[in-house]
């Protein structure tokens, strides 16, 4: 995927990264995730791409490295594994202030697609059809890891991060054939020799510094690490849909997991899930990113206010939980 560099330097140089909309070349937000806002940028030759702004890194090798991981992660996904991403591409600048500022870029796909507003459209019976339709995607990278545990990826399973492929929102139906695309693929969790290739620390830089120990030692590990475990990656994705407001899914989508992990995915040898256990988790998941996201609209009051510097980082807006 090919993108005019000129035009993203334009754009960067005339951000609000407060008020993208407000932009010297507006951005409209495709949605937020809990570290990163995906936007479009209304110019005409980016209308049909999702971008998704990374000021963290310090260095040409840092931002080459990440380059790397980054295409190969979607070339593991598609071409071993199976799993279908959309088209992406990735560019990278220095601005004439010095810093480096990257962007992800993918195909954007028709919002009614994506999978936590799809489900608003369904009944429940096709809600979990489309959570078993996840759990045989994910299945792919388990069987993937199981065969590679030197060579392992990592993946956010949460329904918010797939596409259903041809989704009609005024006939919406969804059966155990239907194409899911994965395009959460900007934290490219892999590993080689056993090492995880992606250096965590980069995600921590958009965190007040004065806390960044504190992140560190109470959250990084757990958090990098869940998503290479099976059962973790599941318990994320059924605790997901309190925070898409449909709480009265959980019960049913747990029954639906374990029955799925009794007979295809058998071999994984899971212990059944609790819908106990899954309210406790996100309980403490949404304390950890509430506090997360307050601590970083803090930091940029202190930069706006108090130290009067640049704040460089878009932060996302209301996340309703």
């Amino acid at each position: 995927m090919q993108v005019d560099i000129e035009l993203l330097k334009q754009f960067e140089s005339g951000l609000d990264p407060e008020h993208p909309e407000k932009s010297r070349i507006p951005a409209r937000v495709l949605g937020y995730g809990e570290i990163s806002t995906i936007f479009e940028i209304q110019a005409e030759s980016t209308a049909n791409l999702a971008c998704k702004r990374m000021a963290i890194f310090n260095t040409q090798d840092e931002v080459s490295h990440y380059e790397r991981i980054y295409n190969d992660y979607n070339t593991v996904l598609q071409k071993e594994i199976g799993i279908s991403v959309p088209d992406y591409g990735f560019a990278w600048f220095t601005t004439a202030k010095g810093n480096i500022i990257a962007f992800d870029l993918q195909q954007k796909l028709p919002g009614e697609s994506i999978g936590n507003r799809a489900m608003h459209k369904l009944e429940t019976d096709n809600i979990r059809t489309l959570f078993l339709c996840v759990l045989r995607e994910l299945m792919k990278i388990w069987a993937f890891n199981k065969a590679n545990p030197e060579s392992a990826l990592g993946i956010d399973g949460q329904i918010s991060n797939w596409s259903v492929a041809g989704f009609d929102a005024a006939n919406p139906r969804i059966n155990a054939g239907t194409k899911l695309l994965y395009f959460d693929t900007s934290t490219p969790l892999m590993k080689k020799d056993g090492k995880e290739l992606l250096d965590p620390e980069l995600f921590l830089r958009s965190a007040p510094s004065f806390l960044r120990w504190l992140i560190r030692w109470l959250f990084l590990k757990g958090v990098m690490t869940r998503y290479y475990d099976a059962r973790l990656v599941t318990t994320d994705l059924i605790a997901n849909f309190y925070k898409e407001q449909r709480p009265e899914l959980v019960p049913p989508l747990v029954e639906a997991a374990n029955g799925f992990y009794a007979t295809e995915g058998k071999a994984l040898g899971i212990a059944p899930l609790s819908e106990k256990e899954i309210k406790a988790y996100y309980g403490e998941d949404k304390t950890i990113w509430v506090l997360f996201l307050a601590l970083r609209r803090f930091d940029r009051w202190l930069h706006k206010y108090i130290l009067h510097k640049p704040y460089i980082y878009i932060l996302p807006g209301n996340i309703k939980r």
